[in-house]
């Protein structure tokens, strides 16, 4: 390359050289099947190279994820590992990213104020550490919960899992989409308002389609009323709400708060693209039949599976005990009913969401009672 940035080039490369430093249609589909860390290093090339790296860039709009299960070790959580790995390996720049993760790996319970704080201080150094993974202005919000459900990486159609115990963890990473915004919010007693509530999108956004919303230190006095003050101006809106009340959150590092004070965090989904429903499965809903019947019942609303994602918020007293020790009955029961939309979530200490199917002649909401416990919220969100 000389001094103008562009290819010298000797006689018996000319032909190749010429293609890779004029052809720009050839260049763009080279890069195509380049992740996009090793992307962003080729736009430096030339500039050539630069603009094609951009129009790839723009048309990586699917998101994707990372997930992986394991047993403890020195290095960390598997779920930080394996995101260390995979990372180079993505095809889209992550604009957004939300993790959950188990919580007895990250929080190594024990009742020493050394230890606690030796947690916090763990928590603190996962945040930073994941801020290095990630894009500069990549918003990441980490979560740990007593359990989680993930689909193993490689392929949508793979079967979905429940990890009641054990390592485990996952991380959906949401690109720059057209016609679709993500906004991460993050509430405790000092910071909400109106204002902020609208800042998130939450509140005067008539593009606001789905809120997942995580609530965290739920047991403290306060946090039930403060909860309700956030899921009442939502509540009035035509919008899916699903989440769950969580152990912690990691990242962002909720610094506004006191040390042990409640909270919610969240995300807040906006685009006219947009598609969500939810179904409520009660604790009558208690073996594999009625949970697969419960599960179908989504099916009405007609969400194309095609760039959609599914989400389960279940109670830790579900799972394996409660389904008279058969394992996965509520993952097994959404695949069955959806084989090629990927299923995520967590086993929390209660449940938030409401049955909610959109069609074209009605819409069978419920928001009168959105926080449930001994419940999973099952829930579909289409991406366009």
């Amino acid at each position: 390359m000389d001094g103008s940035g562009e290819f010298s080039i000797s006689a018996p490369e000319s032909k190749a050289g010429y293609i890779l430093s004029n052809v720009a249609e050839v260049v763009e589909k080279i890069l195509t099947f380049v992740p996009t860390k090793s992307l962003l290093r080729t736009a430096c090339v030339c500039r050539l190279w630069r603009d094609c790296a951009r129009r790839v860039l723009r048309t990586q709009q699917k998101m994707t994820w990372v997930s992986n299960t394991g047993s403890s070790s020195s290095d960390g959580h598997v779920l930080f590992r394996t995101l260390a790995e995979q990372v180079e390996n993505v095809y889209l720049l992550p604009r957004t990213v939300l993790l959950m993760a188990d919580s007895d790996t990250l929080n190594r319970p024990d009742g020493t104020y050394k230890q606690k704080k030796a947690r916090k201080m763990c928590c603190a150094g996962a945040a930073a550490e994941l801020n290095k993974l990630f894009p500069k202005g990549c918003d990441v919000l980490g979560i740990a919960a007593p359990g989680i459900v993930l689909t193993p990486m490689g392929s949508s159609s793979k079967h979905p899992q429940e990890h009641q115990e054990g390592e485990a963890g996952f991380a959906l990473l949401f690109p720059n989409m057209d016609g679709i915004k993500i906004r991460p919010f993050h509430f405790c007693k000092q910071s909400f308002n109106t204002a902020t509530l609208e800042e998130a999108g939450l509140i005067n956004n008539p593009d606001l389609r789905v809120v997942l919303l995580f609530g965290y230190e739920a047991f403290k006095a306060g946090a039930a009323r403060f909860l309700n003050n956030v899921l009442q101006p939502l509540a009035q809106a035509n919008v899916l709400i699903a989440g769950g009340h969580v152990e912690n959150v990691f990242s962002p590092p909720t610094e506004c708060c006191n040390e042990g004070s409640y909270g919610v965090v969240g995300l807040a989904l906006s685009g006219q693209k947009i598609q969500g429903a939810s179904v409520l499965l009660d604790q009558d809903v208690s073996s594999e039949k009625s949970a697969e019947a419960a599960v179908q019942r989504l099916k009405s609303a007609s969400i194309p599976e095609r760039n959609t994602l599914g989400f389960m918020f279940a109670c830790v007293g579900r799972g394996l005990n409660y389904y008279n020790n058969k394992h996965n009955v509520e993952a097994d029961a959404f695949r069955k009913v959806f084989p090629s939309v990927p299923l995520f979530g967590f086993f929390g200490n209660g449940e938030i969401g409401c049955d909610r199917i959109v069609t074209e002649n009605y819409v069978l909401t419920d928001t009168d009672n959105l926080q449930h416990g001994y419940t999973t919220v099952m829930t579909l969100v289409h991406l366009g």
